[in-house]
């Protein structure tokens, strides 16, 4: 007999397979107008944002600062260009971490639903919108992703407790709070790092958060990552660049390096992210003004 976790490897396997249908047709449509390989300091970026990922730190507030630090990827398509990209190698995180990682399986597969939800509302929403207004979506959601890793470093966040799952109103609060860091990521403000906070403060083992931080976004990300793909709001080049490279980094974070001291590396993230979401900031107001 099947167990839930078994079911969830074989939906999370379907899931990646009609991704990988999907977006292999899209390309393949899109190599005449838009060479698709991606340069070595594309294929660098995917590495560096998931090895760090990997390990706790989150992928899309340093993927942003890298992008636009580079001048890699246009404003208006950093959050499509971040949800492509980084499925894949969040997928991988997930089948790994669901597998080793203890954790409540109703608790885990009513959260990641919660998420997916929340993402195919949000992603329809912001591939749609303007530049001005993604810059400054963008920009805010960065200083909250800063505000958080500075919680984090300060260990001013919940210390959690030993419960592997959620019940009764607990459960519901997690469900609703899915569900809004879902549609967050739409924007490009990652789930990590919110999701373990409120993972802690519900009284949940924050290791537990792991499988459901990863669990939720390897189902999410595909989910909202078609819409963009349907639109072409995204880069194709910097989108398989960070595939190529996130995938061999997660692998080594999460079998050879497994865990290591990250306190100057959030100092680092706290540092370049508020700064890129204030040139961001600063970039839309410049925009308001020449209109």
């Amino acid at each position: 007999m099947l167990t839930m976790k078994t079911w969830l490897f074989i939906a999370l396997g379907a899931v990646t397979l009609y991704y990988l249908v999907m977006w292999g047709s899209a390309i393949r449509r899109r190599q005449s107008s838009d060479p698709a390989a991606p340069s070595p300091l594309q294929a660098a970026i995917g590495f560096i944002a998931n090895f760090f990922d990997t390990l706790g730190i989150g992928s899309f507030a340093t993927t942003t600062a890298m992008f636009r630090a580079w001048k890699q990827v246009r404003d208006e398509v950093i959050p499509g260009t971040l949800n492509v990209g980084h499925t894949l190698p969040t997928i991988t995180q997930a089948f790994i971490y669901i597998a080793i990682v203890e954790v409540d399986m109703t608790t885990l597969i009513a959260l990641i639903a919660a998420a997916v939800l929340g993402m195919w509302l949000g992603a329809g929403v912001v591939s749609k919108l303007p530049r001005r207004v993604i810059q400054i979506g963008m920009g805010i959601a960065l200083l909250v992703a800063a505000g958080l890793t500075l919680m984090t470093i300060l260990n001013k966040q919940a210390g959690g407790g030993e419960a592997l799952g959620l019940t009764g109103a607990m459960l519901a609060v997690g469900i609703i709070g899915n569900f809004t860091l879902g549609s967050l990521m739409s924007l490009g403000i990652g789930l990590y790092g919110p999701c373990l906070i409120m993972i802690s403060l519900l009284g949940m083992n924050p290791k537990a958060a792991f499988p459901i931080m990863m669990g939720s976004c390897a189902f999410l990300m595909p989910t909202g990552s078609t819409q963009f793909i349907r639109k072409g709001s995204y880069n194709l080049r910097a989108a398989l660049g960070l595939a190529l490279g996130g995938i061999p980094a997660v692998l080594i974070a999460a079998y050879l390096v497994k865990e290591m001291n990250l306190y100057y590396v959030r100092w680092l993230v706290v540092i370049v992210v508020v700064y890129t979401a204030l040139s961001l900031l600063r970039s839309a107001m410049a925009e308001r003004s020449e209109a």
